[in-house]
């Protein structure tokens, strides 16, 4: 065997051996990313599947008012629908009518504590519990509803209302605010003071207590009693809401005199809570959808109850229903009431007295818009 062979011989050994090595380096390697990306995949998958299962929103929500009237009810429906459809069902709640798991006064206090997930809540009937709370919902000779949007939103109503509310471990959001109610059902017409005294009627919040304050006897009633009510005179009259929900609570067929204007309920405000630990475990990105579809209920609560009122006095003639308004006079000395009410609530809570300042001032500087801003309906 020649030197050169044996050389030959020997490289090609050596090259074997080197390109085994590297071949072996190689598939070890490819082996290894092989076995990384299989358990990240793995891992991901895993993963993928408990934060889709997390994600999930199933929640029962108790509703104070009937969600087939329009714009005071069907708000929270309508939030139900759009967070159904734009999650593609990942998040459901089921909406229960008034009364069906808990009574009004009892639906906060069960969410504070985690019991019921959520509601959709007409925050007057908290007054007793947080004196502030009636504030969020109807004022006598208050804020209009775009008014009352505007202070929620772009002023100082959603901190204030949060801040009080979530010492009690719930979460708010502005989901309905609608037009005035009417000033009331009555079987005789309203032309003084005097004429209100002794009257045995159903009004609701602050307005009651101004009824109660110049000698009317005034109780709050939920709107399935006032018809059996007023048909056995138990109530001798009633407000409840806009003309076009009355019209389905049949107040028509007994009294026949509705008055306005609702100096009482210029506005009316309905809000979704949410427990507040629930409310913080569901993250930024649900958070926004809700607070985006709540949103978009009370636009639409807005236009509802705007759309429909007008063919509803419309309807009066024909079912014997006189629509008349209330003297200029009655209503300044409503006012009149209205502010020593208000005054001594102030006094009594300083919550109150916080969210009570904040809305003057808001009005009064709305009030320089309104006053240059609008066309007059008569001029």
């Amino acid at each position: 065997m020649s030197w050169r062979y044996f050389s030959l011989r020997t490289n090609n050994l050596k090259n074997n051996r080197e390109g085994n090595m590297k071949n072996n380096k190689s598939k070890s390697l490819i082996n290894s990313f092989i076995g990384v990306f299989a358990v990240f995949a793995l891992m991901m998958t895993f993963s993928f599947q408990q934060v889709s299962a997390a994600e999930k929103i199933r929640w029962k929500v108790q509703s104070t008012f009937n969600t087939g009237w329009p714009a005071l009810g069907d708000p929270i429906a309508r939030l139900a629908d759009t967070l159904d459809k734009a999650t593609d069902g990942r998040i459901k709640l089921k909406v229960y009518e008034p009364g069906k798991i808990l009574p009004p006064l009892e639906i906060s206090p069960s969410i504070s504590k985690g019991d019921l997930p959520a509601a959709y809540n007409y925050m007057a009937y908290d007054q007793g519990r947080i004196p502030a709370a009636v504030l969020f919902a109807a004022v006598p000779f208050g804020m209009e509803p775009w008014e009352y949007a505007a202070w929620w939103f772009e002023g100082e109503g959603s901190k204030l209302a949060n801040d009080i509310y979530n010492k009690q471990n719930i979460k708010v959001l502005l989901c309905s605010t609608i037009g005035p109610e009417t000033a009331g059902w009555y079987r005789n017409p309203i032309t003084s003071l005097d004429d209100l005294k002794g009257l045995k009627i159903r009004f609701s919040g602050l307005g009651g207590m101004v009824l109660n304050e110049i000698g009317a006897s005034a109780t709050l009633m939920a709107g399935g009693e006032i018809f059996a009510a007023l048909e056995k005179g138990t109530l001798d009259a009633t407000e409840y809401s806009m003309p076009a929900i009355d019209e389905v609570l049949g107040f028509h067929k007994i009294t026949k005199f509705n008055l306005f204007p609702g100096w009482h309920q210029v506005s009316t405000s309905t809000h979704f809570m949410v427990n507040l630990d629930l409310w913080k475990k569901i993250g930024p990105a649900d958070q926004a959808l809700f607070e985006m579809a709540c949103t978009a209920a009370a636009m639409r609560a807005i236009t509802t109850g705007e759309f429909l009122q007008g063919k509803q006095i419309a309807s009066f003639p024909s079912k014997g229903v006189t629509a008349a308004r209330l003297p200029d006079s009655v209503l300044r000395e409503l006012q009149k009431v209205s502010a020593k009410v208000m005054a001594e609530q102030s006094a009594k809570d300083a919550d109150f007295k916080k969210v009570w300042n904040s809305q003057q001032a808001f009005m009064k500087e709305y009030d320089v818009w309104q006053k240059w801003g609008y066309l007059p309906r008569n001029f």
